[in-house]
């Protein structure tokens, strides 16, 4: 959900009426349609059943006949893909129903225990979200794996229930186009260029170390500061009982 909000607060621009489609958009714990509609798009929900925020309910999970090229500004599917068997067909299909210059958020799991729904079959990595973009000719803004803007959006980061995350442009109008893979070469992506910088889960966890071991010692500074504070206490009082006994020996 932090991952979709983001994404809708950076590249949806709010009043111009966009027309964004959720892939997978069955409401089992949660669901992006108040994202967008807070940003006054025409959100539509498609899924292959209908229930909680589905508007559409293709007759063919794979070839969805009831959507005309080039229909949406936007098409965005989070937690979705691992279910799908092919999901590289149904991503040709999101492609193909996204306007020239459209955008495409996918939201997928890099971790998490297995979770049929009604089957799990994939996990990904950042390159598998670039070889997606790549075989379908898309332009990469973003592409990460349990990154994060900033260091304090905790909620981004997980030891074992990561998501990986790609935002792309669709650059041509029609149906997905594939590259020509006769003459293609796998050259490996800059992970830092291509996630804009964004501080990756080691460097979470070694930030977080250091600010716990900062953390302690300003703590055990502030002990010891206390310490000596309440022994100086202790002997004040002491040298004040001390004075007032040899004030009441002299009396006597």
């Amino acid at each position: 959900m932090a991952r979709m909000q983001w994404f809708a607060e950076k590249y949806i621009q709010a009043g111009e009426n966009m027309r964004v489609l959720d892939v997978g958009s069955y409401n089992v714990n949660g669901c992006y349609r108040n994202i967008f509609r807070n940003k006054d798009c025409q959100y539509e929900g498609l899924d292959m059943e209908y229930g909680p925020n589905v508007d559409i309910v293709p007759k063919s999970i794979y070839q969805w006949e009831e959507i005309d090229d080039n229909k949406y500004d936007a098409v965005v599917s989070g937690q979705a893909l691992e279910h799908i068997e092919y999901f590289w067909i149904t991503f040709a299909e999101i492609v193909r129903v996204a306007k020239e210059g459209g955008l495409i958020c996918i939201i997928a799991p890099n971790g998490f225990k297995e979770h049929r729904y009604p089957v799990d079959c994939w996990r990904f990595f950042t390159d598998g979200m670039i070889a997606l973009a790549k075989y379908y000719s898309l332009e990469i803004l973003n592409a990460h794996t349990n990154c994060a803007p900033t260091t304090d959006l905790h909620e981004w980061f997980s030891e074992d229930m990561a998501d990986s995350m790609l935002i792309a442009r669709k650059g041509y109008s029609g149906k997905a186009k594939e590259i020509d893979l006769k003459n293609h070469v796998c050259i490996p992506t800059d992970h830092r260029i291509i996630s804009n910088y964004f501080v990756t889960y080691e460097d979470y966890k070694k930030q977080m170390k250091d600010k716990k071991r900062k953390d302690i010692r300003i703590c055990d500074q502030s002990n010891e500061k206390t310490k000596q504070k309440n022994l100086g206490e202790r002997i004040k009082r002491k040298t004040i009982r001390i004075i007032q006994k040899i004030k009441n020996w002299k009396k006597k």
